[in-house]
Order: C-alpha cells, then sequence, then structure tokens
C-alpha cells in the first residue's frame, strides 16, 4: 500500500518536475498537487510497512521485540543476556538456556543465528522441558565444526542424543546426512532455521535446505529454547525469533 501511495505521487508529480526551467522546488506545486502530496504523506504513517504487512498476512508472531526478553527466561543460575541492537547476544563459561515461558505444539517456528568464532556449538531446542538448571529434548544442531557438517541435525538433548539424523556412528546414516544438508550452513554468517512440528512430523531447515524430516512421538509440545554452549568469552547471538502455531 505505502508503495502505491508513493508511484500515484510520483506520477502525479512528474508533469510539473519535467516542465521546461523547472527547479522542481515546492513554490511551483499548484494547491491541488500540494494537497495531494500532504495527503499521502499522511497516510504513509497510517499504513504498516511491507515486512509489517508480511507479517501479519503470514499468521507469524515475534516471540522477540527486539528490546526486551519479555516472554523467555534464564532457565540457570548463571551466564548472562544482553539487547544489542535488536539481538539477544548470550555470553557465560558454562552451558546454559534461555528459554520461553509459553509452551508450544504444532508450529513453525524461525530464527537467525551467528555462533562465536573459534569453537562453538549451539541449536534451538523445541517442545523442550525445563527443570532447575536443566533443559531437554528436542533441538535443531547448530554445528560450528566445519569439518562434521551437521547443523541442521536433531539431537535430543539430555536423552537419546544422535538418535535419528543423523545417528551417530552409523556411517550410511552420517553421509546421508551431509548429502542432504551439502553446505547450507555458512560458518561466520548469520543463518535461518525453520523448524516444523506437526503431530509426529519434525522437520528441520537451515537457510531454505531441508536437513531432516523425520517422525518422532517422544514429545508433543514444550518450549523453544536457545542456547550458550559454555565457551569462555565466547558471544552468541540470536535474532528474528517468531512463531507461526499451527491448527
Amino acid at each position: 500500500m505505502r508503495a502505491e501511495i508513493l508511484k500515484t505521487v510520483a506520477v502525479s508529480l512528474r508533469p510539473i518536475f519535467d516542465k521546461p526551467g523547472s527547479r522542481g522546488t515546492v513554490e511551483i506545486l499548484t494547491m491541488k498537487k500540494l494537497s495531494l502530496l500532504l495527503a499521502a504523506i499522511s497516510c504513509l504513517s497510517i499504513f504498516p510497512s511491507s515486512a509489517e504487512e508480511k507479517s501479519k498476512d503470514d499468521g507469524f508472531k515475534s516471540l522477540f521485540d527486539g528490546k526486551t526478553l519479555s516472554g523467555w527466561r534464564n532457565a540457570y543460575e548463571w551466564g548472562k543476556i544482553e539487547i544489542v541492537d535488536g539481538e539477544i547476544h548470550l555470553t557465560g563459561e558454562k552451558k546454559f538456556f534461555v528459554v520461553t515461558e509459553k509452551s508450544y505444539g504444532d508450529f513453525i517456528f524461525e530464527g537467525d543465528i551467528l555462533l562465536p568464532e573459534g569453537k562453538a556449538n549451539s541449536g534451538f531446542m523445541f517442545r523442550a522441558h525445563v527443570e532447575p538448571n536443566k533443559v531437554f529434548g528436542y533441538q535443531a544442531e547448530v554445528d560450528g565444526d566445519a569439518n562434521r557438517k551437521w547443523s541442521g541435525g536433531l539431537y535430543d538433548e539430555g536423552r537419546r542424543m544422535w538418535f535419528i539424523s543423523p545417528i551417530k556412528g552409523n556411517s550410511e546414516s552420517e553421509a546421508a546426512f551431509r548429502a542432504r544438508a551439502g553446505d547450507c550452513f555458512k560458518r561466520n554468517d548469520w543463518n535461518t532455521y525453520r523448524i516444523t512440528c506437526k503431530g509426529k512430523s519434525l522437520k528441520i531447515e537451515v537457510n531454505g535446505v531441508v536437513t531432516t524430516d523425520v517422525e518422532d512421538g517422544t514429545d508433543a509440545s514444550g518450549v523453544i529454547a536457545i542456547q550458550h554452549h559454555g565457551e569462555k568469552g565466547a558471544t552468541y547471538k540470536f535474532r528474528n525469533l517468531r512463531i507461526k502455531e499451527l491448527k
């Protein structure tokens, strides 16, 4: 809508600015054209931006407002959380998770993550469970090991570990996973994860590439969580966290 308004104004004003000798100043505008311009500017403050329109139309709800940790909490007695330029920054000396206050069952979750340089590992927990100083359950792997390349795998934190995508120690499963994932994960850059849960169906995508698409009925609902792996001095960064609940 904003773009349409601006296009209308541009078309209406073109005859004036195209006149021979015109300097394009406000003084040469007719009252009619000036009224149109003022009306259009007023409308721009009413109509949302294209990004806002898209967010509203696609049914997603933001999980992070870019300013506060409303809706989130640290499930541990340690770990530091900061909000910097619309991003969540995690630092600490031991592994910890920051979890949503609300639990989710069937949904599509999206989030961006930037790993620190050097040794690093993280993940997006989903349908996860929380106990004092403990979070366990499904995790979409964020692998900082450029040789292993297991980003987008399904890890069962605190339980079965690498039980399905891939199965650790199973050369055929590991090779099949690497073939699916390829080089979708960009080390030392932002990466976008998309997690879709519908009943027993669990799907993980990394930068648009489907890395995991399996069925498992262990957990039907739980919290979303982001992780710091515990490397001292390392900062894990997250942004654009949002979710669309499915019916």
